[in-house]
């Protein structure tokens, strides 16, 4: 019988911790219901796409207690991977001769690069999206978080190291595009399914990849490593005292992210129907650190929420032109304004009200039985 209720009080305590993941979720779903206009869904899906790249530094940041201010390098190169592929697949009249890439032409390069052949292939494409930047990472990390590396000096040189791909992107203009990055692509088609950027099956192959990155990521946090990891977060010297290998557990945290980010990246260009080294860009790694901490960046949906409604935001006040010259000091206060009085994000926000509910509760039902034991003592 203890046993009966043990598992029935875990379920139920897994269930209340899915519950804000799978709410999400089904808003993502359903919105195209209540949005009939293909423009904004296209909009609305950038925001999605970059809601799972901040899941991804959540899960490094927040959970791992790693800052990665260079988490567009992941997300950059899984986004020139998709562009490859979708590239070679243009009709003819959008690719220059022998079928080559129109800026291969323009740059005399004679014959495809031998780096290029393999991207033919969709699937190897997606691989090379989730893989690539998970293999970055894990050498990078295997070289910092072996040699103890920590705080500070992590951000520096995975911010460094994005600098350094970016500008490599740019000046192999023969091979990638440089400036202009990868452009005129073909739509992805899988299964048999074309997905135009402004159509809904791309909308709900990014609502789906949004599920996919919130489950892997939660499954990850509850995991024994997941736990590993957030007690390293907390007391690194303390796992280490206890026989772990820190490092491998870093490592690993490092590239799941790494590869999460690569593949918001490959959706990105679907939905945007380029690549650019922007992608790759000091800007928006910032960003995200931004919509993370604003988020709450130890709680999933939290972060996926805070780049979505921020996000959101930077579009709206940009377009808009009362703030078209202001918009970026508005959201420079936001943040000032989150980091001073909501430490713990948007997140933080919801917990402390879910827990002040539960003491008005608590307080009143505690009440009423102070009231009838009363009226019983009366009687």
């Amino acid at each position: 019988m203890p046993s009966n209720n043990s598992n029935s009080s875990g379920l139920q305590r897994l269930i209340a911790q899915l519950a804000p993941l799978l709410i999400v979720s089904a808003l993502v779903f359903a919105l195209p219901v209540l949005l009939n206009n293909d423009f904004l869904l296209n909009k609305v899906a950038r925001y999605l796409v970059l809601g799972i790249l901040t899941i991804s530094l959540g899960l490094s940041w927040g959970f791992g207690g790693i800052l990665n201010l260079g988490q567009a390098m992941s997300f950059g190169l899984g986004s020139y991977a998709m562009a490859m592929a979708l590239k070679l697949k243009t009709v003819p009249v959008h690719t220059g001769a022998s079928g080559l890439p129109d800026f291969m032409v323009w740059n005399n390069v004679q014959h495809l690069p031998w780096f290029w052949e393999p991207f033919r292939s969709l699937s190897f494409a997606i691989a090379a999206g989730l893989l690539v930047p998970a293999l970055v990472a894990a050498a990078l990390g295997w070289f910092m978080f072996r040699g103890r590396v920590t705080g500070v000096y992590v951000s520096i040189i995975t911010l460094a190291t994005m600098v350094v791909i970016n500008l490599v992107i740019i000046d192999q203009q023969s091979y990638t595009g440089g400036f202009n990055g990868i452009t005129d692509l073909a739509q992805l088609e899988l299964f048999g399914v074309a997905f135009d950027a402004y159509g809904r099956a791309t909308y709900y192959l990014v609502a789906g990849c949004v599920l996919l990155g919130l489950l892997v990521a939660f499954a990850f946090t509850k995991s024994r490593a997941g736990l590993i990891v957030q007690a390293i977060r907390d007391h690194e010297s303390r796992v280490r005292y206890f026989g772990y290998d820190v490092a491998l557990y870093q490592i690993f945290v490092f590239a799941l992210s790494a590869a999460i980010a690569g593949l918001a990246g490959m959706l990105y260009t679907v939905v945007m129907e380029f690549a650019s080294p922007t992608f790759l860009g000091v800007q928006l790694s910032l960003s995200v650190v931004v919509w993370c901490a604003v988020g709450g960046r130890q709680s999933l949906v939290g972060a996926f929420l805070g780049a979505v409604l921020v996000a959101g935001m930077q579009g709206a006040l940009s377009e808009s032109a009362a703030f078209l010259e202001t918009w970026t000091l508005v959201m420079g206060a936001l943040f000032v304004l989150v980091v001073l009085f909501l430490p713990k994000g948007l997140a933080g926000l919801a917990q402390a009200t879910r827990r002040w509910v539960a003491q008005r509760r608590q307080a009143a039902s505690g009440a009423v039985a102070r009231s009838v034991s009363q009226t019983e003592g009366s009687t």
